[in-house]
């Protein structure tokens, strides 16, 4: 798997836990407590079940380490829509034009500048972990994760969740609002220590996308390689 498939595999996870995501505020938590926590897990599982589709602008930003140094940043940017159960499309603009596409079966990965689609399935392997549950529409943070809090304020949580099952990423970290669930930034850290954050603009949720936006027609001249997960070892 190219770098260029790792980046945006890294980022599903990241923005399955931001189906309930809203704008950006200032200020920073303060120190936690075990209420607060209780609220912010809450807050976010309720805000959750009540979206059936996102559509918005997303910024992503990804931090490779290399040698035990800090390695590269990469930046890129797109519109991304969500529906659930598993399904989403979202589409680079930015540093190249590229596409990722899931139909809640299988999930694809188009590269334009090199005539190439990757399709895999959705689900075991590729897709596996809790974070992916929420595309699923089978999200339960307190099932799927160990949640803590790093910090606390009236207004928003900054949370620490690693995941209870064997899967692909190291943790994922997020600040929520705890009036509205809304989930202010998410960002995943695999397990090498890459680092992917999330952020999404112009959020609209439940305008009930039609189900064409979820499928893709490989285009003419360009290759497919299907892709399937490796066997769980023993």
């Amino acid at each position: 798997m190219t770098d260029f498939d790792g980046r945006r595999l890294a980022a599903l996870g990241s923005l399955a836990l931001l189906l309930a995501a809203g704008a950006a505020a200032g200020g920073d938590p303060q120190p936690s407590t075990g209420a607060c926590l209780e609220r912010a897990v809450v807050s976010i599982q309720k805000r959750y079940e009540g979206i059936r589709d996102l559509r918005a602008r997303f910024d992503q930003t990804t931090r490779s380490v290399a040698f035990g140094t800090a390695g590269s940043v990469s930046a890129s940017r797109g519109t991304v829509i969500f529906a659930k159960p598993g399904k989403m499309r979202w589409s680079y603009e930015e540093p190249e034009p590229s596409l990722v596409v899931s139909n809640g079966r299988w999930l694809w990965i188009y590269d334009p500048a090199h005539a190439e689609v990757q399709k895999m399935p959705v689900g075991d392997g590729f897709m596996s972990g809790a974070a992916f549950q929420f595309l699923l529409g089978e999200g339960d943070l307190r099932k799927g994760f160990e949640v803590s809090a790093d910090a606390c304020s009236k207004q928003r949580a900054r949370l620490t969740l690693h995941p209870r099952a064997p899967t692909s990423y190291e943790l994922l970290r997020l600040v929520v609002d705890l009036e509205s669930g809304d989930l202010i930034e998410t960002e995943i850290q695999d397990l090498l220590g890459n680092v992917t954050r999330v952020r999404l603009q112009d959020v609209q949720i439940n305008l009930d996308p039609a189900a064409s936006v979820f499928v893709f027609e490989v285009p003419d001249g360009v290759s497919v390689i299907e892709l399937q997960p490796l066997p769980e070892t023993p």
